[in-house]
This record gives C-alpha cells, structure tokens and sequence, in this order.
C-alpha cells in the first residue's frame, strides 16, 4: 500500500524521504481529501489480464500510453531531467503514473501549501489532479519505469509556479475548497 508524509525542509538529497521528526503520516483518505490525488493498487505482472487498469482507462478516457524508463543509463540527459521533474509546476491535465518497476516519490502541496510526499512503487496507480503543483524525484535507488496516461494526444508541458492564474489551477483551489468544506 502506498505511503504518504509530510516532508522537511531539509535542502540536501532530495532522493532521500525527508521524514517530519516525528513522522506525520498521511493515509489515503485524507490524501484525496486534502490534495485530490487518487490510487489504486494494481499487479504490475497482470494489469492487463485483470482488467484493472483497462477499467481505469476506459473510465477516465485515457487514450494514449506509453513507458518512461528513469535512469542514468536510460533517460537522455537524465541529470538535466531531473532537476526538470523535481521544479514544482502544474499540468494543464491530470498527471497519471503508473509504477511498472523501481519507485520514486511524488511531491503535492496540500491545501495548506505544505509538501506532502508520496512513495510510488511497482503497481502504485496515482493520478495527480489537472492545477495541483507537485514535483516528481527518483529515491536513492535511481531508476523508476513507469507507463505514462494520457487523455487524447500526449502532453507533458509544466507550467512552473507561480501559475496561480491559469484557469485549470483556479479550478483545482475551488474543488479542494468545496470538498475541504464538505468534508
């Protein structure tokens, strides 16, 4: 099962997990709740012939996929990448990753602007809401291989913060306003 938890301010290896002394975890329902992030659980080995993954696709309308292998010996220019995936921006879509082999850690910024992280591993799902500012970093380990959805023809453009004034994150702040209020 995943596991999410607030995150230091310790500027050294960002690979490393940066635990909160002592650790705050956050358990998947108040992950959603807080940062509208989904997940699902899936066998990496089997996804296709359970049926799992291609009831998410269908569901949600991805259309395209692909494989992104993050290493220093697969990724062109991976050190350059790196600092890329790791500068805190937001997608004009949601961001959908789908861990195959490896693991890394995702960044989300809760409704109170506090990092959250969150430790991706073979067969974690997650789905990052369109507006959400996040950031992606291998661990220690230096190598992830995930698969890539996408809704219609593939996208990864960042807009880098501050974007606050893009439609998609206004978006985002009012359905996390309105489920903080529910909630």
């Amino acid at each position: 099962m995943v596991q999410a938890w607030y995150i230091d301010n310790d500027s050294g290896d960002v690979r490393l997990e940066h635990h909160l002394s002592p650790p705050q975890f956050v358990d998947l329902e108040n992950l959603l709740r807080k940062t509208g992030v989904m997940y699902w659980k899936l066998d990496p080995e089997n996804c296709e012939s359970e049926g799992k993954l291609n009831q998410i696709r269908s569901e949600k309308g991805y259309s395209f996929m692909d494989i992104i292998e993050i290493s220093p010996e697969k990724l062109p220019d991976y050190e350059e990448k790196i600092k890329l995936f790791y500068k805190e921006h937001i997608h004009k879509d949601e961001e959908i990753r789908f861990i195959l082999k490896g693991s890394g850690y995702f960044d989300v910024r809760d409704e109170a602007d506090k990092w959250i992280r969150i430790e991706a591993t073979a067969g974690d799902l997650l789905i990052l809401p369109a507006g959400i500012y996040h950031r992606f970093t291998p661990d220690i380990k230096n190598y992830t291989k995930a698969m890539r959805l996408f809704s219609g023809e593939p996208v990864w453009t960042p807009y880098f913060r501050p974007a606050d004034d893009m439609e998609q994150r206004k978006n985002y702040v009012m359905k996390q306003k309105r489920n903080f209020l529910v909630k």
